[in-house]
């Protein structure tokens, strides 16, 4: 087997030979700098293998402190205009019967979308006057719903809602920008 793998490498080390001789290089010269430590009271040696300890507990230590607390995930800001526009024109073909009971979800989600819409539209780069009209529609919205997501408050404002969000569909799709 030893000859095949020769024949095949044509006199050639394949590189995991390499590797094996780095790791032992490194064991070897850490052994040796370990019984070095220990059998010399002091001189460059000790100066050096004291070196190497600290950096490896430095390293340690890093590590430890990283597994021991969790790293807090980054908060995302609110979704880019273009985004957040996208996910209410998903809602477009979609609508419900006031009073049949099947408005709760249909409504809600539109409410959310318009809301997280108003956050990117106030967050974006180019400033809420560039929003101008949009911003307006959905502080008129929001003044008229209040605090109040309930299904029944929701449907009492049914044209209120689809009229923004149809009325902010019409306004994003013919901005030069093309939120489309």
């Amino acid at each position: 087997m030893l000859f095949r793998n020769a024949a095949r490498t044509h006199g050639r080390r394949p590189a995991r030979t390499g590797l094996r001789a780095g790791a032992l290089a490194v064991v070897v010269a850490a052994a040796l700098v370990s019984c070095t430590q220990a059998s010399s009271g002091g001189g460059p040696d000790a100066d050096a293998a004291r070196t190497v300890d600290s950096v490896e507990n430095a390293d340690r230590a890093e590590r430890e402190a990283g597994e021991a607390e969790p790293a807090a995930a980054p908060s995302p800001g609110p979704a880019l205009v273009r985004d957040a526009f996208a996910t209410l024109q998903a809602t477009l073909n979609e609508t419900c019967t006031p009073g049949a009971g099947d408005c709760a979800y249909f409504l809600g989600r539109v409410t959310r979308e318009l809301t997280e819409l108003d956050e990117s539209m106030r967050a974006d780069t180019k400033g809420p006057g560039h929003f101008r009209k949009p911003l307006a529609d959905l502080k008129a919205l929001f003044d008229k719903l209040g605090d109040d997501r309930s299904e029944p408050h929701l449907e009492k404002h049914f044209s209120e809602i689809v009229g923004t969000r149809d009325g902010i569909n019409a306004w994003m799709q013919d901005h030069p920008d093309g939120y489309r």
